[in-house]
């Protein structure tokens, strides 16, 4: 299991003229991720776990101080690398810790067989596995979208333009290559990360003036939707 350091995240509602605008200055300054295949960009998926009673999305739309949620995640639907993720929250720092699952053991547990969660061993499995269990934790929803990123190594920062958001309640549907169909037309987020500062040169570059700060998230976003 890969855990990280907590990180800072800033997110902003932007739209298409400033995504065209943070393309056309980041590229000076800061290299590209290396899921990038196309352009600057790169397809992710997600799906995400909550219980009968939505207690993740309640949590997020409430503002708790503490919270958690579980997902599954791939690039550019390549189901050879696919990562079962807990990210969290505490008193505005994020942590994220991961571990990779087959394609076998995604597609077992997508038709329900929680064992294998157990059978893989990891920490994070075996936590997710309890949760299942005790919270009654579930697949709920795909979140599938268009990525560009950028990577500066000062202060480990990190900013993506997310765009082409789409939505799906199928979970079957995870691993496949065809589109997921439902659009969250016109929302287009700007997000910053970064470990313990936030290099001034970075700032410079996503300052938009007239654009706040939100506690976007793309699963309570589509969730609503």
């Amino acid at each position: 299991m890969k855990g990280s350091q907590g990180r800072h995240e800033l997110k902003h509602y932007i739209s298409y003229a400033d995504v065209l605008q943070l393309r056309a200055r980041l590229p000076h300054v800061a290299g590209l991720d290396k899921n990038a295949i196309q352009g600057n960009g790169y397809r992710v998926k997600s799906l995400y776990f909550d219980n009968y009673n939505d207690k993740v999305l309640k949590e997020k739309i409430d503002g708790v101080n503490e919270r958690e949620k579980f997902r599954l995640r791939l690039y550019n639907d390549n189901t050879s690398f696919i990562r079962l993720e807990k990210k969290s929250k505490k008193n505005g720092i994020c942590f994220k810790e991961s571990t990779v699952i087959t394609e076998e053991e995604c597609r077992r547990l997508l038709d329900g067989d929680i064992a294998v969660l157990k059978e893989n061993g990891s920490a994070l499995c075996m936590e997710l596995y309890t949760k299942m269990h005790y919270q009654q934790l579930r697949a709920k929803n795909i979140v599938d979208y268009q990525r560009d990123a950028f990577i500066y190594p000062m202060g480990n920062a990190r900013v993506t333009l997310d765009y082409d958001i789409r939505t799906s309640g199928n979970i079957y549907g995870f691993l496949n290559p065809e589109p997921v169909p439902i659009p969250v037309s016109g929302v287009y987020i700007l997000e910053v990360k970064y470990d313990n500062f936030l290099p001034e040169i970075i700032r410079g570059m996503v300052s938009l003036y007239s654009r706040r700060s939100t506690a976007f998230s793309k699963y309570a976003v589509t969730r609503i939707f």
